[in-house]
């Protein structure tokens, strides 16, 4: 036998079930004005050559590359707090050695006006061999950005990339004309 309460009292229970899965105010505000991440286009790629080695496909000591990267956020007391996460990939190439790789990045946060006002450098370590496949890792990090009110926090922009050599970084130019 079904209890009469039970059924009239089901259909408000699960509204009220239900109402409580959405975000709160302050969720919805840090994700509405959190900024994400941008991979700077010239340095979206790494590759790293022998030292003193021509630019020839056999010198090639790895390729790197930022696959991808993203943010949460969650508001302080005027501040957002930002979980930044980005994910590189390496392949060593013919010229590799056995050991760890250091693969430079960046971090730049940029303000309404363009300018940058915090930024860091990192690298990104790997366990490379000569016959070794493609290694992974996903980078996290921290990040706080003060604001007045929860919108300002909207102008800002976090651009991201690997961290070439100038010659890399002409190597990485001339490949993408091609």
């Amino acid at each position: 036998m079904t209890n009469r309460k039970f059924v009239y009292l089901a259909p408000l229970a699960l509204a009220v079930a239900v109402s409580g899965c959405g975000r709160s105010e302050r969720e919805q505000l840090a994700a509405d004005y959190c900024p994400q991440p941008f991979q700077v286009q010239d340095v979206r790629t790494l590759t790293r050559f022998a030292p003193g080695a021509g630019r020839d496909p056999r010198n090639v000591v790895f390729e790197a590359e930022l696959l991808d990267s993203a943010a949460e956020c969650s508001l302080g007391k005027r501040q957002m707090n930002v979980n930044l996460v980005m994910r590189i990939a390496v392949t060593p190439g013919p010229a590799a050695t056995r050991g760890t790789t250091s693969v430079p990045y960046f971090v730049r946060v940029i303000d309404g006006t363009g300018r940058i006002v915090q930024g860091q450098e990192f690298n990104a370590d790997f366990d490379l061999s000569p016959s070794g496949a493609r290694r992974g890792s996903k980078e996290e990090l921290s990040l706080t950005l003060p604001f007045e009110k929860p919108s300002d926090a909207a102008s800002y922009r976090i651009a991201v990339g690997l961290k070439p050599t100038p010659e890399e970084l002409d190597y990485n130019r001339s490949v993408s004309r091609r």
